[in-house]
């Protein structure tokens, strides 16, 4: 399987705080079945998430060595969680933030409390560049919970989503299952994230058996299946 929304990367963001946790991590994500992960750190500008290219590279680099010296076998790949802006095209042309492996695919933050009024605006300048924009846990936002017709409206531009597997489980709260459930029964879930920070919160890895069920309950084992082969496709750049 491969996960395509993680804080693994160390010394980044709000996640991993070291090498060491790092492959802690790594190493439980390999244990339920993950052999592909995208590192995923925040970027927001302005703000202390805000490392560039070189620094993550760098990190990564460190990272992909010691795998390969502890004999892990699970293969990393390099990308961003992007917090939205008006300026998201001009930051990649200045390597301040990366692509999902260097591939058309970007992850998009957005706020959890008040909506951008101009999204789409932002969406079309974006899909112009022929980029596509992937909104990471939709199922997390307020104004999404209170109002489905702007995941529709959404949808109807070719928006791909990415929900967090805890989601199902009611671990965000019960109007952010609301929210997934419906996602799922529309088959608006493009990708399953695990959206890991830390060894002390591991309530993906812990009921990972009981997520996967509940999901295949809702939407069936071959939705779940295209879910994890649409990311491998993204991996190698693929629709």
């Amino acid at each position: 399987m491969t996960d395509v929304h993680s804080h693994i990367l160390f010394n980044i963001d709000d996640g991993s705080y070291s090498i060491e946790e790092s492959i802690i991590l790594l190493k439980e994500l390999k244990s339920i079945g993950f052999t592909n992960v995208i590192l995923t750190p925040h970027y927001i500008k302005g703000s202390e998430y805000s490392a560039n290219n070189q620094i993550k590279l760098e990190r990564f680099t460190e990272l992909k060595e010691e795998i390969k010296k502890q004999n892990i076998g699970i293969n990393i790949y390099l990308g961003n969680e992007i917090f939205v802006c008006n300026n998201i095209l001009e930051l990649l042309e200045r390597e301040e933030i990366v692509s999902l492996n260097n591939t058309k695919y970007l992850l998009i933050e957005l706020p959890f409390h008040n909506q951008i009024l101009n999204l789409e605006d932002i969406i079309y300048e974006i899909n112009l560049k022929g980029y596509i924009p992937i909104i990471a846990h939709p199922e997390r936002y307020e104004y999404f919970q209170k109002n489905y017709k702007l995941i529709d409206n959404l949808r109807e531009m070719d928006v791909m989503f990415q929900c967090n597997y805890v989601s199902i489980l009611g671990y965000y709260g019960k109007s952010a299952e609301k929210l997934i459930k419906y996602m799922l029964k529309n088959k608006y879930v493009d990708y399953l994230g695990t959206d890991i920070h830390h060894i002390k919160k591991t309530f993906v890895i812990d009921n990972f058996d009981k997520i996967k069920k509940k999901i295949i309950k809702i939407a069936g084992i071959t939705y779940f299946e295209n879910i994890n082969n649409n990311a491998n496709s993204l991996i190698h750049n693929e629709e």
